[in-house]
């Protein structure tokens, strides 16, 4: 990938990343679609330990969280702050550092997680000597990020930066917290925590992971792609700087909702549900503020399928923060937790908010980084619309499944014992499973598509401007 002689920022990592986050996409929704589809169809692990689900799973989650998402925040993030601060970044070199500290460590959860080596820790599988390159680069990232807004050429600090900052100092504690352990073998150790202790740090660091990764380094996301993409300036700051600040603090307190009717005392769960509920307030706040940029110029979207991604996200980004807090209630939460309800809401983050607001951002920059327009603009709006509709058939098949598997559970017949047995609830699941993974290879079609038109965008744009250095130099 060739770039212009002199240019004023340091895009080429930037551009790595941006190639590399949609490669990840491809792969990490393609290992999600085979699981999905071995709960319906079991037979397709083959009998080999390696595919089954319990080792594919916490892969699947990985590649989607940290290989893609980790992309997305790294090429956003440099990008974003060089362009709102007006400098180029501190460092090089530690970008390139980050780059490849990072893919060596998606490497090494390919290569481990299949293996069965794990901590068996939620979204924190990995052993520990990926933990410490986990937070030797991630700590790298954020100096980078952090020296680059100290030196910025202007006063003030645009609130994409505030988000991003917020995630890097959370996650880097959260990470090193949950990940302390006594190493036994190269690659076994044991949590410093035990019992209800370690499922208590486990849910503030499961939760304050998609609260400040998924969801503050999105917004960060947010807060600035969908005023540029728009061109319009973001509809109300001060909402925008209240949102910061109120999410910040609060997110914090959440985890124990994961918790409910548990071994662990009943009144932090119960704290973790009131302020769930009050969440809704910021969240919401935050996602009109970002829908609400488009007032007046609301027909952008007949055309411009870039910024239909974005504000589709926002729709997500909404539906996902009421029905979580709504599933943190106890009585809710006696029907939905361990169903499929959890997997269906997470995935409605996941892909309608996570997933769409950086496929907004990629196409956006890919198009800024190597100056063209995108090579098939009718493939973005296929892919828009194969994500929504995956989106959609998946989540409403873990609806249904997930009440379905709630009321079966605890339906009893007149003389108090259970009407169905749980392997009644597991066959009555199958049909929902079987549209799960439809959904899935939809939304994976559309991820397949992003990368043919991005791969045909790049060398597009590499050859004219090949073509325009020889007749410059004819």
């Amino acid at each position: 990938m060739e770039t212009t002689q002199v240019e004023k920022y340091d895009f080429d990592v930037v551009r790595w990343f941006s190639i590399m986050a949609v490669v990840y996409l491809v792969i990490g929704t393609l290992v999600g679609v085979l699981i999905a589809s071995q709960l319906a169809w079991p037979w397709l692990n083959f009998d080999i330990a390696e595919l089954t689900f319990g080792r594919l799973r916490p892969l699947h989650t990985n590649a989607v969280i940290f290989a893609f998402g980790g992309s997305v925040l790294m090429a956003t993030a440099y990008y974003t702050v060089q362009r709102t601060c007006g400098v180029r970044l501190w460092s090089n070199k530690m970008a390139w550092f980050t780059f490849w500290g990072w893919n060596l460590v998606i490497l090494g959860a390919v290569i481990t997680l299949p293996l069965g080596i794990t901590q068996s820790k939620e979204y924190a599988e990995l052993a520990w000597p990926i933990d410490i390159l986990i937070a030797v680069v991630w700590l790298a990232y954020s100096l980078n990020f952090f020296m680059t807004v100290a030196k910025r050429k202007t006063s003030h600090i645009y609130v994409s930066n505030w988000f991003f900052m917020a995630m890097m100092v959370m996650i880097t504690y959260l990470h090193v917290v949950n990940s302390l352990a006594i190493p036994v073998t190269l690659w076994h150790s044991f949590s410093v925590f035990s019992g209800v202790q370690d499922a208590m740090i486990q849910w503030w660091y499961g939760h304050n992971a998609v609260g400040f990764y998924l969801t503050a380094g999105f917004l960060g996301i947010m807060y600035y792609f969908v005023p540029k993409q728009a061109n319009r300036p973001v509809f109300s700051y001060r909402l925008s700087v209240i949102h910061f600040w109120s999410l910040t603090f609060g997110y914090v307190w959440l985890g124990a909702h994961h918790l409910q009717y548990t071994a662990l005392p009943d009144w932090t769960g119960s704290i973790g549900a009131a302020v769930s509920l009050a969440m809704i307030i910021p969240s919401w706040g935050g996602a009109l503020n970002g829908m609400l940029t488009l007032s007046g110029a609301w027909d952008k979207l007949r055309d411009d399928y870039v910024l239909r991604f974005l504000i589709m996200s926002l729709a997500f980004y909404a539906m996902s923060t009421f029905e979580g807090p709504v599933m943190s209630v106890k009585t809710v939460n006696a029907l939905s937790h361990y169903t499929d309800w959890t997997v269906g809401h997470v995935h409605a983050g996941a892909l309608g908010w996570v997933a769409m607001v950086a496929s907004g951002a990629l196409y956006h920059m890919i198009m800024k980084l190597w100056n063209t327009e995108m090579y098939s603009a009718k493939l973005v709006n296929l892919h828009f619309w194969l994500a929504t509709i995956g989106t959609v058939v998946y989540i409403t098949a873990m609806w249904v499944s997930g009440i379905m598997q709630g009321l079966m559970w605890r339906d009893y017949d007149e003389f108090g014992t259970l009407t169905y047995t749980f392997v009644e609830s597991v066959a009555a699941m199958h049909p929902f499973y079987v549209m799960r993974a439809i959904g899935g290879m939809i939304f994976w079609a559309g991820g397949a598509i992003m990368l043919y038109n991005v791969v045909m965008t790049v060398r597009q744009a590499n050859a004219r401007r090949a073509v325009n250095a020889a007749t410059a130099n004819a």
